[in-house]
């Protein structure tokens, strides 16, 4: 059961950020990143919940390839990337334009992402929680490109409007609510258009579990059916920063094809666990960019019967 809204406490909320936002914006970029550097490390000593799971995440994913001074210094690396780039998105709409975005942004195999949205097929785009993943659709906005993407409802109706006017959709892209959409999605893909995802959350234990980072992950299904269903091409895509301020490149890291699949019965699986390798090359290039604060690994394969009775 949802907790219930209040929306005097959600109203005031939404002030605080406003204000918020004001006065970084209010800062020139670089002076934002240094504030971003002190919130990082109040949120790093005051967000206790969030900083173990990353450790307990890290811990995992590189079994005895880190000790706890090098998981520390990581998790406090995913601290400030996050909240540069927050920071960052209150400066995209006035830094980001056609004429400017190749200051901030290149593209590194872009005539698989050009190709795929010209081909006149259906087009999934999968990325996960790294580097700037509201970045790709910004831009692709500021291109001229008609892109949907897949996202969660803030339960802040105040913030979600906000977001979704002055950011999401912004420059072009159409948001489509992952809860009491999906006939959208369907339709979107039925006329040819390019959908973007991320790939990389927890499904749940009834979710398909592939292998990521050495470790059965839930991942939701229904992005590999979705890519049968309309013969759609996947493209992964990952938008990792390689520079300051505020430089990033879009990487096209892998492309899948549906109709290399048809036929098998083990599509759904291979294809899930495709991609999930593709978001896990990504994430390995630049650990310090993935969101290890989620939990990821949230939900464990059911144990079959034969093995709980043994």
């Amino acid at each position: 059961m949802s907790k219930p809204r209040f929306a005097v406490a959600d109203y005031a909320v939404y002030l605080a950020v406003r204000v918020l936002l004001c006065a970084v914006q209010m800062l020139t970029l670089p002076t934002a990143r240094r504030l971003a550097g002190v919130l990082a490390w109040l949120a790093y000593h005051i967000d206790r919940r969030h900083r173990l799971v990353a450790d307990d995440n890290l811990k995992h994913a590189y079994a005895g390839q880190l000790n706890d001074r090098e998981r520390d210094r990581m998790v406090r690396g995913v601290y400030r990337h996050f909240v540069s780039v927050l920071v960052e998105i209150a400066h995209l709409p006035r830094m980001l334009n056609p004429n400017t975005w190749r200051r901030y942004v290149t593209l590194e195999n872009g005539r698989a992402i050009v190709e795929g949205l010209l081909c006149g097929r259906p087009l999934l785009f999968v990325t996960g929680h790294f580097g700037n993943w509201e970045l790709g659709g910004y831009v692709l906005g500021l291109l001229g490109f008609q892109t949907y993407a897949i996202a969660r409802k803030l339960d802040n109706p105040h913030l979600n409007a906000f977001l979704l006017h002055r950011i999401r959709e912004r420059t072009g892209q159409k948001i489509l609510y992952k809860d009491g959409d999906f006939d959208r999605i369907q339709a979107a893909l039925a006329s040819g258009g390019a959908v973007a995802t991320l790939g990389d959350q927890d499904a749940g234990a009834r979710g398909q579990f592939v292998d990521f980072f050495g470790r059965p992950a839930s991942t939701h299904k229904a992005v590999a059916l979705l890519a049968l269903e309309f013969n759609t091409p996947m493209v992964v895509i990952g938008m990792p920063r390689v520079g300051q301020p505020m430089r990033y490149r879009i990487v096209a890291e892998e492309v899948i094809l549906p109709e290399e699949y048809a036929g098998r019965p083990d599509a759904v699986r291979a294809i899930t666990q495709r991609f999930t390798a593709a978001l896990e090359r990504l994430a390995r290039r630049a650990p310090e960019q993935y969101f290890w604060l989620h939990r990821r690994w949230k939900h464990e394969p059911p144990v079959r019967k034969g093995k709980r009775a043994a």
